[in-house]
């Protein structure tokens, strides 16, 4: 059974006790950096006292003292700095020169706060190396000039300090002997079942630098040696290839490149290759399409991250074998194809990581060569053949991760030799049988795995019963997750089982035939979701959270009371109570929560007085629920609210203007399926942020608002079944990024295009891949042919866009995917996610008149075309027969004479097919697919005859069958199933093809 819920809530953070977080100081004179250069920059310079240090100096530094909060953290930090004590002597001081000035700063990992950079330090002009990593300003700006004034300064390191706002970008480039800059933030990697999730290392995720012109940071800097700039923000979208073709004219001696989460976007240029020095490249999360470089230009290339891009193509097996390469890290770039090599005992990989992709083949026996390796990532669904036994020899593996891959029967013996081991994931792999005794079930065999931290056996196919206290043994494990397969897990005792585990932290066991709280104590995920529990959540239950617990998921149960005051009294980052028959007030938990999800519930209110507890919440997901009355204004002062999900409840009042005019956060608001009235308020300001907006199914009147226009990124808009008098939005051309445009049932009226000036000028709509127009009171022609010739996303796929519709909520590492309910080949059909390649028309129930243009014909994407309840004229363009993609094809109740092209008839309709009810003649045409449609497709047509319909042709020239062709499969359908269906909330679109649809629920 399919569950819906954020990308996070999945069985998550495998590899988490191997996150890879930046070196505190991020300089290569770090252990962990200087195994990858051959060069080290002195973090703390030789001291060469001569005088003592100079009073201005001592004046400065006393200062910049002065303005950090005085905490336990400072009066440790500064225990020496007194005066009338040598300040060269100072904890984190250097005077390197023996002139009595300073020349380093090092006040790294102290833990400092204070309330901005005070300008003191740049009287401190002598400096050469400058390290504040990892203390606070408490979101405060960089200051944007002074740093000009170091001019001898060749290391800065400003990392994890909190700083919000713009790279003070003009300072920062006149320091021409920088050797390395560090402006990142720090945060968590952890891998998950389809993707990652990223949590900031900073006290607040609005925290954040923004460098809008990165050419002109790094211009003068051809010096510089490393560059750590992630999670600023690097976007820009006019010049997709600055970033990359910048650092290749400027910075020649780079050697370690870090920009991960930057917002990157554009192909990876092939002037890279020219950066020979290279010894990192760390480009992970961003979004790189294209195809991977030749890296096997780079002869010093030590660490390869290109993990969650866009990237395309295929990766050639050389990059395996380069003689230097420790890490490779590829994952989730799902259209990435390759093979692995044949590997040699010399090689000096130590990491692998080529989950998410496509690659195929065999895994080679000769990967037991890899004496060095410790972590292995091999979740690409496309391998084939067994796994090696020769896995088994690396006894230096300390993480082996195998998902997405078909393999045959058990888990393999070999796994036990691995004693070294303490993260293990089998998951989606198919695997059978019961979990094996060397894990769990003998105790005198768990002595294998004495350090295994993480166990991840979800989404396989074990049976049987696990008692919890079969794991005792593993003494050290933090990390269980046995879910969704067929086990039934139990607990034992209370206050038995999971009181052993004193160390963990994470148990998932969601699909587990659970039908009670298991006792658990100190964890801080658990994820109880889709088995059996009923009833209320018990006290002890809350009481044993009451420190705070980051993700608690109890969705799709049968639990009715939440059993705790409205107010938790305790922090969840992460709340996901949908999908049970919880009644009356939602909970609200304290503080630092950033999801919570009430979805399909039967909760009737909200405290009024919840505003202070939705500082932090990124994401509310409270439909399919009884709420009633007005909305409430407190959500306008979520002031991190991304997602707002109020959708199929009870709503009624207008729409409150506060939501719509401060949108400089909100992406996603749905408000569809509620009792809304009054006109959509028209008072959307520039600089708004809306990427998708529903609010149909209400009784919204009025025009559409025209200051839409301000949404530039808006690429969903669904305002179908109100009660909206307005002619066709031409104006909306201007959103260049608009893909579904659903206007359904409503009042519109009057021609889709006014003029021939209006068609060519300002009503094209290059990039929808949806237009439903259905039930409004549209007439005069259809729009002519040059308007159907812009449909460009309509005739082809732009490779460089992901194939899903998606919106990763920022922050979060959550990726939530739209949804769309189609009447599809005449029932309502609900897709997990609009793929690109789901091209849809629905003109249906309008007073459209004339022929249907023949330039239908060249949207060869289209896999749906409803004109039907309509005026149309004229005969069935034999272009149609072009649309190889079609699946339904519905022209029912119109006008239209002449012969069924013979044209059509060969296409490979699996679906639906209605020419009922028009003036068509002659005989129907033969054809495999044809003859699969029953009569009704063709009834009203008193000219037509021949098979389905009993009507014979009597003294007619029988026309040529049509061969059938191999395909018959349902392509739509084909491609969604095999689609995770767990990536978010169902945020959804109706589109009716002629039929009046009942009203639907989510």
């Amino acid at each position: 059974m399919s569950r819906y819920r954020p990308l996070f809530l999945l069985p998550l953070l495998f590899l988490l006790l191997h996150i890879q977080l930046p070196p505190p100081a991020q300089s290569l004179g770090s252990s962990s950096a200087a195994k990858y250069t051959n060069h080290t920059i002195q973090a703390l310079p030789p001291r060469v006292i001569l005088i003592p240090c100079l009073p201005d100096q001592a004046s400065a530094l006393l200062r910049l003292k002065r303005s950090f909060t005085i905490t336990k953290n400072s009066i440790s930090t500064f225990q020496s700095w007194i005066t009338g004590i040598n300040c060269c002597n100072w904890e984190g001081i250097s005077c390197g020169d023996g002139n009595g000035r300073v020349t380093s700063l090092d006040l790294a990992e102290r833990r400092l706060k204070s309330s901005g950079l005070n300008p003191a330090i740049f009287h401190l002009t002598s400096l050469r190396h400058l390290n504040l990593a990892c203390n606070s300003v408490n979101g405060s700006q960089l200051p944007q000039f002074g740093f000009e004034l170091l001019t001898k300064l060749t290391y800065l390191n400003l990392s994890s300090f909190d700083f919000n706002g713009r790279v003070p970008t003009i300072s920062i480039s006149r320091l021409t002997n920088l050797v390395s800059l560090d402006l990142s933030t720090r945060f968590v990697d952890a891998s998950v079942q389809d993707g990652s999730l990223m949590k900031m290392d900073s006290s607040s995720d609005s925290i954040k630098l923004v460098e809008p012109n990165f050419e002109a940071l790094i211009a003068k800097h051809t010096n510089l040696r490393e560059l750590h700039l992630g999670y600023v923000d690097l976007s820009d979208d006019n010049g997709r290839l600055k970033w990359c073709d910048a650092l290749a004219s400027f910075t020649p001696k780079l050697e370690v490149l870090s920009l991960p989460l930057c917002q990157l976007s554009g192909p990876i240029c092939g002037s890279l290759s020219t950066m020979q020095s290279l010894v990192v490249i760390d480009l992970r999360f961003n979004s790189l399409p294209g195809p991977i470089p030749d890296f096997t230009a780079f002869p010093s290339l030590r660490v390869l991250q290109l993990r969650r891009n866009m990237l395309q193509g295929y990766v050639s097996p050389l990059i395996f074998q380069q003689e230097k390469l420790a890490t490779i890290d590829i994952r989730y770039n799902l259209e990435l194809s390759g093979s692995l090599p044949n590997f040699s005992s010399v090689s000096n990989l130590e990491n692998i990581f080529v989950t998410g992709t496509n690659f195929s083949g065999e895994i080679p026996s000769s990967i037991g060569n890899l004496k060095s390796l410790k972590k292995l990532g091999l979740g690409a669904s496309q391998f084939s053949g067994e796994l090696p036994s020769s896995i088994g020899w690396l006894k230096s593996l300390d993480l082996l991760e195998i998902s997405g891959t078909t393999i045959v029967g058990s888990i393999p013996s070999w796994i036990k030799n691995l004693t070294s081991l303490t993260a293990l994931r089998f998951s989606m792999c198919g695997l059978s049988g019961s979990i094996p005794s060397f894990i769990g079930e003998l105790p005198q065999h768990i002595s294998n795995f004495t350090e295994l931290r993480m166990l991840f056996l979800h989404s396989n196919n074990f049976v049987g019963k696990v008692n919890l206290t079969s794991l005792w043994g593993l003494q050290h494990l933090r990390y269980l997750d046995l879910s969704d397969n067929n086990l039934v897990v139990v607990d034992g005792e209370v206050n038995s089982s999971l009181a052993h585990f004193s160390k963990l932290e994470l148990l998932f066991l969601s699909g587990c035939n659970i039908t009670k709280f298991p006792n658990q104590d100190r964890i801080n995920w658990l994820d109880l979701s889709n088995n059996h529990i009923h009833g209320s959540i018990p006290p002890w239950a809350w009481e044993s959270w009451n420190n705070g617990i980051d993700i608690l998921n109890l969705a799709y149960n049968k639990l009715t009371t939440v059993g705790y005051n409205p107010f938790l009294p305790f922090q969840i980052e992460v709340l996901d109570l949908s999908n049970n028959m919880f009644e009356g007030t939602v909970p609200i938990p304290h503080g630092f929560a950033r999801e919570l999800d009430y979805s399909s519930n039967k909760f009737s209110s909200i405290p009024l007085n919840f505003t202070t507890h939705l500082f932090d919440v990124t994401i509310f997901n409270a439909h399919g629920n009884n709420f009633s009355g007005e909305i409430l204004p407190s959500f306008c002062t979520a002031t991190k609210l991304q997602v707002l999900d109020l959708s199929n409840n009870n709503f009624n009042g207008s729409i409150p203007s506060c939501l719509i005019n401060n949108v400089s956060r909100i992406q996603i608001l749905n408000l569809n399926a509620n009792k809304l009235h009054g006109e959509f308020p028209d008072i959307i300001k520039e600089g708004c942020s809306f990427r998708a907006l529903y609010f149909s199914g209400n009784n919204i009147k009025g025009q559409l608002p025209r200051s839409l226009v301000a949404c530039q990124n808006l690429e969903i808009l669904d305002a179908g079944n109100n009660q909206i008098s307005d002619s066709f939005p031409c104006w909306m051309s201007a959103l260049r990024r608009l893909q579904v445009l659903v206007l359904k049932s409503n009042k519109l009226f009057g021609q889709v295009v006014q003029s021939l000036a209006d068609e060519e000028s300002n009503c094209a709509f290059p990039n929808a891949i949806i237009i439903d127009l259905s039930s409004n009171n549209f007439s005069g022609p259809l729009p002519k042919d040059k308007w159907f010739k812009k449909l460009k996303s309509m005739q082809h796929r732009d490779i460089n866009t992901s194939l899903v519709m998606d919106y990763a909520v920022k922050n979060l590492g959550v990726t939530y995917v739209y949804t769309a309910i189609v009447t599809y080949k005449g029932h309502d059909t609900r897709f997990p996610s609009i793929l690109r390649t789901l091209v849809f028309i629905d003109f249906s129930n309008n007073a459209f008149s004339g022929s249907i243009p023949e330039t239908i014909g060249e949207l060869v994407l289209l896999q749906g075309l409803n004109m039907s309840h309509n005026l149309l004229t004229g005969s069935i363009p034999s272009q149609l027969g072009g649309l190889k993609q079609l699946e339904a094809l519905d022209l029912f109740s119109n006008e239209l004479s002449g012969v069924i092209p013979n044209e059509l008839a060969s296409l490979d309709f699996p679906g639906m097919l209605n020419l009922s009810y028009n003036k068509l003649e002659g005989k129907i045409p033969e054809s495999a697919h044809f003859s699969t449609f029953a009569n009704n497709s063709f009834l009203g047509n008193n000219g037509l005859c021949g098979p389905p319909l009993s009507k014979g042709c009597n003294n007619m020239t029988e026309s040529n069958v049509i061969p059938p062709k191999k395909k018959s499969v349902d392509i739509v359908l084909f491609l969604f199933s095999g689609l995770g269906f767990g990536l978010g909330f169902a945020i959804s679109i109706v589109i009716a093809w002629g039929i009046p649809i009942r009203k639907w629920s989510q």
